[in-house]
């Protein structure tokens, strides 16, 4: 099939290259001619595993990339609209952009050679209920003159990509949800008939709009669920959260036997106690479930639980520093770890800055790495230096906080005893085995004193 592809962001991207994969001719579409030139270029504009390779595998060829929007949506049998749902202030997605991509879209339709076959569009970006049909369908109608269901198809295709292993999500996906009109389907259908073995999941457009905000939701629920438990094993004493979710991690319903071995459920990562969630999606999108829950009148009281459970993690590891050092003023403080997760550059609600922004407040001098994030990501936070050193990073500090789990960062003990430093290292993602570290506390664990590696 032809695709064009509107909006060259992350979700954009990765699903223009991943059609390219199976098959398809893919235009991306997109205002910033920087990135336009860079992906016509074959070099990614962002920070994923494997995507460099796809796109330069079909660059210039199976995937183009323009700034005009008319002609490829004109060329195009299918556009998927891939633009941002940013969160306003109140928690609620704002549908400007993808309004005005609509709108766009639809007056581009009205150039469409007479008797071609119906065109189709489908909603990509994340959207609560009612979006596709509402704001989406009733611009292209306006704009375009066509008559949905008739001479045109309008649909949702969400997305369910986990940055850091993106590229693999899209080409071997757990799940197609697609949704919408009968000719939206049927494209759709051809769209992924390439796609073996995969549970497809054919229903309306707004149930396959909630069914994107209920698997992130749920995800974020367990998270902040491990991270209630560990605040109960802080206050009790004694009790280890990590060995606690692997017991619970255990039971049947979490991890299946085989001749092979035990397979543990996905879900089980995400019952792990920590520094909280981030990224694009989870908190963008349980604010928004949130918000549309209350607009219609629906109480979303354990959703509000679940942000606020993880809005308070980043304070209780300064806390947890405090509460072993004493007053923060003029201690040297190193955070690890800029982006939400390792394998991306993403720091959008990324735990690390509000971890600074306390560390800040409290007078600490603070030094900050990350083996991908440059000092650009620290704009306007005067006081946090950055290097690129992680040794360097290491040195004189008082304290450590491990924010991101990169494995980078596994080396941690080795320079610490290869420097004969005793620092405390607040792991606020249990990466480390507290038996290599002198001096390690974690959340859901407290304060462990033990040994150096040899």
């Amino acid at each position: 099939m032809r695709v064009c592809v509107v909006g060259a962001g992350y979700v954009g991207l990765v699903s223009a290259v991943g059609l390219a994969e199976h098959g398809h001719q893919v235009t991306c579409v997109d205002a910033d001619h920087v990135k336009v030139a860079a992906i016509a270029e074959g070099r990614s504009p962002i920070v994923e595993p494997g995507l460099t390779e796809l796109l330069g595998r079909h660059a210039g060829r199976s995937v183009r990339a323009t700034g005009d929007l008319a002609a490829a949506v004109v060329a195009a049998d299918l556009t998927l609209l891939c633009v941002g749902t940013p969160s306003r202030q109140d928690g609620s997605i704002d549908t400007s952009a993808l309004r005005d991509a609509a709108e766009q879209v639809g007056v581009a339709l009205v150039a469409r050679p007479a008797g071609a076959a119906p065109p189709v569009v489908v909603v990509k970006s994340t959207v609560v209920p009612g979006v596709t049909d509402g704001i989406v369908a009733e611009t292209l109608v306006a704009t375009s003159g066509l008559v949905r269901g008739r001479d045109l198809g309008v649909g949702v295709n969400p997305e369910f990509l986990t940055e850091g292993q993106a590229v693999a999500d899209f080409l071997e996906p757990d799940r197609l949800v697609i949704g919408g009109d009968e000719i939206a389907l049927a494209a759709l259908r051809l769209l992924y008939g390439g796609f073996s073995a995969v549970p497809v999941i054919e229903t309306g457009a707004r149930t396959a709009e909630m069914i994107k905000y209920a698997s992130n939701a749920l995800l974020a629920t367990a998270i902040s669920f491990a991270n209630e438990i560990a605040l109960i094993a802080d206050a009790v004493g004694g009790v280890d959260a990590l060995a606690v979710m692997q017991g619970v991690h255990a039971s049947r319903y979490l991890t299946t036997p085989t001749d092979a071995g035990p397979v543990v459920a996905g879900l089980a990562s995400f019952l792990e106690a920590g520094c909280g969630y981030g990224g694009s999606c989870l908190p963008k999108d349980v604010a928004a479930l949130s918000a549309h829950g209350r607009a219609a009148g629906a109480p979303v009281r354990v959703l509000e639980a679940v942000a606020a459970v993880n809005g308070g993690q980043p304070a209780r590891l300064v806390e947890l520093l405090r509460r072993e050092l004493g007053p923060l003023a003029g201690r040297a403080v190193t955070v690890l770890g800029l982006a939400f997760k390792p394998d991306t550059d993403d720091v959008r609600h990324s735990p690390a800055f509000p971890v600074l922004r306390g560390l800040l407040e409290e007078g600490a001098e603070v030094v900050a790495h990350d083996p991908v994030v440059g000092p650009s990501a620290l704009a306007g936070m005067d006081g946090v230096r950055h290097t690129a050193d992680l040794a360097s990073a290491l040195g004189g500090a008082d304290a450590i906080v491990l924010v991101t789990r990169w494995t980078e960062y596994l080396a941690v003990p080795r320079l610490l005893c290869a420097a004969g430093a005793t620092p405390l290292v607040v792991d606020g993602r249990r990466l480390l085995d507290p038996r290599d570290v002198p001096r390690y506390a974690a959340l859901g664990l407290g304060m462990q004193e033990d040994r150096c590696l040899d």
